[in-house]
């Protein structure tokens, strides 16, 4: 069956944004191309590949089948092609990865800016999030996760800070209103601003100190997403409103300068940082290729 590769393209890439008009807006093509290089391949193939209504299109199960064997596939296919890319000067393309929010906040700033100067054939497209992604089936080269956090059977190679620490922290104008704790136990008679996960499971606070480790549900009157407003809770500590606990590195600026100070801070759990991760495939895209030696060389 002779299929036009960018009838299957132009499937993957609605499937994957369950729309005609948001795959639009990620590509170069339009929504009435894309609908008809979807109706053309549906045709061929003689099978209904997605769902249509107003209001979303989602894969039928013949589409579903399809799109999951389709993704690895077109991928490699891709890859291969971009073999030519070692034949140029300099890699050219988009390289796509999904990160974390705190990475984008905390660890990419040291590292884009001097990454596209070196190779600026290259477009970056960075989505930021901090919901569990399979970044092939988002359609993205690669992520940045943490050790817990990483798909099995991916390279993971270590990127920004190797260590880093939670920090717990407050206003001088609580701790003289409320106190200051000397034991994490204590924060749970204190006001604690607090994070929700996109899945709604609310993270524990960690402490350890000498082997002796903690895990505290605090209470308190502000619950935040996580990541996306981060900076919220941020200011509402540095207002007065309760005690925060966030990545030290996040905090630190509203710590030197005085508007927090550190509480526990003998307590604080140190963790390892985070991994770039991608899948082991014989041929890397150009992009991807360039990205892991920039990340390896800056280690």
């Amino acid at each position: 069956m002779n299929v036009d590769l960018g009838d299957l393209h132009a499937f993957v890439a609605v499937a994957r944004a369950k729309g005609f008009r948001d795959a639009a807006r990620a590509g170069s093509a339009s929504a009435s191309a894309l609908s008809e290089a979807v109706r053309r391949l549906e045709g061929q193939l003689g099978v209904r590949l997605l769902n249509r209504t107003t209001r979303s299109v989602m894969p039928t199960e013949a589409g579903a089948r399809l799109l999951a064997r389709l993704g690895p596939a077109l991928g490699e296919v891709e890859s291969a092609l971009d073999v030519v890319n070692s034949f140029r000067d300099r890699p050219a393309g988009t390289l796509r990865l999904n990160v974390p929010i705190s990475a984008a906040r905390l660890v990419l700033p040291a590292i884009v800016p001097a990454f596209l100067a070196a190779y600026p054939e290259i477009v970056l497209d960075i989505t930021a999030e901090d919901g569990f992604v399979d970044v092939l089936a988002a359609g993205c080269d690669a992520g940045i996760r943490y050790d817990e956090r990483l798909e099995q059977d991916m390279i993971a190679v270590p990127i920004g800070p190797r260590t880093q620490r939670f920090a717990t922290a407050a206003a001088p104008s609580y701790l003289a209103r409320h106190g200051r704790p000397t034991h994490p136990r204590e924060l749970l008679g204190h006001n604690c601003l607090r994070s929700r996960f996109s899945s709604g499971a609310m993270p524990a606070w960690e402490f350890e100190r000498d082997g002796e480790k903690l895990r505290l549900d605090p209470t308190g009157t502000l619950v935040v997403s996580a990541g996306e407003a981060s900076d919220l809770a941020i200011e509402a500590a540095v207002a007065g409103a309760g005690v925060i606990f966030l990545f030290e590195d996040w905090l630190r600026p509203r710590l030197e300068c005085g508007a927090l100070e550190p509480i526990l801070e003998d307590w604080w759990p140190r963790f390892s940082g985070p991994f770039l991760y991608y899948p082991g495939r014989r041929l890397l895209p150009a992009p991807l290729r360039a990205f892991v030696d920039f990340v390896n060389a800056m280690a």
